[in-house]
């Protein structure tokens, strides 16, 4: 079997191997490719491997040996999934791979948005401890989250694991979700609607999936329902966010902080108005990317192609 790896570069830059997807066929690997570069280097594969490159109709089309493709992510919105059921190709994802890491950087962003500590340490390095009269000093308020409430807005894996974080933290757990099942025995924990959620949490932390319905869900009405003392995280989809009115709620003192993972147009342009917000931390898209993380999702990458191949696919997407 050919096997093409359209965009293996974020999954692995060199700390990882690719040895174990390479006992399944002749392999390809392209660190990059460009949307009108996939039919030229996939034209002989029988299996595609993807992050984010998107696969469109035009493009499926036009790969006539293909049988197979592999999103090596939890999204697949990158695929014509019509088209694709059209040309009885199967479609996997990995969907279980980062609910550690996602959780973990949720609670990285917030520790930070509570206390900034990259402040605090870059003042101690320029002196100004050194010079404080003073044993203790902090330049910004500090902020206890025991019995505080935290919002999750989508209780899936990666929602339930976060919770599972704030609870042991001493925080109070409310979620959101369409599919309200299995719920916690934790005390204090309860379901209710959006809006609800909105007003009543300190912190909102969302987990759900990029729909018609969650598009755009975080904007000037849902925002105006929040605290102003409270704090917003977006470790799922940027689209979910309107960024310019969460950018114009920050400047405007209608919300504490807010920290996103996720943007709408990743690499975003400079003038995205969140890079320039008002106590918004911004980072990378990082937080599936620990090792361990990306070790999971090639793991489940050749997995999901083994059981394919096997003739029993798993994690189909339909």
């Amino acid at each position: 079997m050919k096997i093409v790896v359209l965009d293996g570069h974020a999954i692995n830059p060199g700390d990882l191997s690719w040895d174990t997807l390479r006992g399944l066929g002749t392999i390809e690997v392209f660190d990059r490719t460009a949307e009108s570069q996939v039919v030229s280097r996939a034209r002989e594969a029988e299996a595609v491997l993807t992050m984010r490159t998107p696969l469109s109709a035009r493009t499926l089309t036009q790969l006539k040996r293909l049988r197979y493709v592999g999103v090596m992510f939890t999204g697949y919105d990158e695929i014509d999934l019509q088209t694709a059921r059209e040309l009885n190709l199967v479609v996997t994802n990995v969907p279980t791979y980062g609910t550690a890491s996602v959780a973990q950087l949720v609670f990285a962003l917030l520790m930070e948005l509570c206390h900034h500590v990259a402040l605090h340490s870059a003042a101690a390095h320029e002196g100004e401890w050194s010079r404080s009269p003073d044993f203790s000093f902090w330049k910004t308020p500090l902020i206890e989250l025991q019995d505080k409430t935290m919002g999750i807005v989508g209780f899936g894996r990666i929602g339930r694991h976060v919770a599972e974080i704030a609870v042991a933290m001493g925080m109070h757990v409310i979620a959101a979700d369409a599919a309200q099942r299995d719920a916690p025995a934790w005390p204090g924990f309860r379901w209710c609607g959006v809006d609800e959620l909105m007003a009543v949490a300190d912190v909102v932390s969302l987990h759900c999936p990029l729909l018609p319905q969650t598009r755009g869900m975080i904007n000037s009405a849902s925002l105006s329902k929040m605290k102003p003392s409270a704090f917003l995280i977006n470790t799922s989809r940027g689209a979910l966010v309107v960024e310019q009115d969460l950018a114009d709620a920050l400047n405007g003192d209608r919300l504490a902080g807010a920290a996103v993972d996720v943007l709408t147009s990743e690499p975003p342009p400079l003038e995205n108005p969140l890079l320039h917000a008002k106590n918004c931390i911004v980072t990378p898209h990082i937080a599936w990317a620990t090792k361990e993380a990306r070790m999971r999702l090639i793991g489940g990458a050749v997995t999901n192609l083994r059981a394919f191949l096997d003739g029993h696919p798993i994690n189909v997407v339909d």
